[in-house]
């Protein structure tokens, strides 16, 4: 069981963060990203869905929701409709998010030998561009109810085979980001040869239990793989 979540500031974000009651050097963290208008509390609620022995961190956006129309929370980048979306906001996102993930040590207290980035909706959105930009600076992504930006250049060729395994996972139902957005975005992704998982249900714009088994299935692939390989 982990232990209350504490609270801090690191590389212009602000973030909750919970642990366990001990981990050494190597462990792992997941670091999760709220969707549009949220906050930094909201993905906590799915510690009870992670292993018992991993940190979850969840940054807070920087952006302030509401000169956007998205309420009182907060907001990873400015959404222009369908797939599209102001560059520079996403950009400054990403930017920050880097500073962040190379300070964990210092915000955990250990050094993590797994990084796994993900988030739901805007979240998602922005784990997925963090995938395709920065391949390889995380074991995995899980993009939760996200969709694939328009102008994300996508990897080609030998790049496209060794980008950051993704999981990709969104409701049928969803009234927020259509399930055809889903579509598109994945089929750009295997039409440039990009690896990922997914797995669909019969929901609207949320995440369920199964969801996250699935995702976390991704990462016991990853790897197992990775042992595959080192043993070869």
């Amino acid at each position: 069981m982990r232990g209350p979540i504490t609270t801090g500031h690191a590389a212009g974000l602000d973030y909750d963060l919970s642990l366990p009651p001990t981990i050494p050097d190597g462990g792992t963290v997941a670091v999760l990203l709220h969707g549009r208008g949220s906050h930094k509390g909201d993905l906590q609620g799915l510690s009870r869905l992670l292993p018992p022995d991993w940190a979850l961190l969840t940054p807070q956006a920087p952006f302030a929701g509401a000169p956007w129309g998205y309420g009182p929370g907060w907001a990873w980048y400015r959404y222009l409709g369908e797939n599209h979306l102001l560059e520079e906001t996403l950009d400054d996102s990403l930017t920050l998010l880097d500073r962040f993930l190379a300070g964990l040590p210092d915000v955990l207290g250990f050094s993590p030998g797994s990084i796994i980035l993900g988030g739901f909706s805007q979240g998602g959105t922005t784990s997925l561009a963090y995938a395709i930009s920065r391949p390889g600076s995380v074991h995995a992504v899980w993009n939760f109810s996200g969709f694939l930006h328009a102008g994300l250049a996508l990897p080609t060729g030998q790049a496209a085979g060794s980008a950051t395994p993704i999981f990709w996972g969104h409701g049928r139902q969803d009234g927020a980001i259509p399930f055809s957005m889903a579509e598109s975005g994945r089929a750009a992704l295997r039409e440039a040869g990009v690896r990922f998982s997914m797995a669909d249900f019969d929901i609207g714009h949320w995440i369920v239990p199964e969801e996250v088994e699935a995702a976390l299935a991704l990462v016991e692939q990853v790897r197992s793989e990775g042992q595959e390989r080192s043993t070869e």
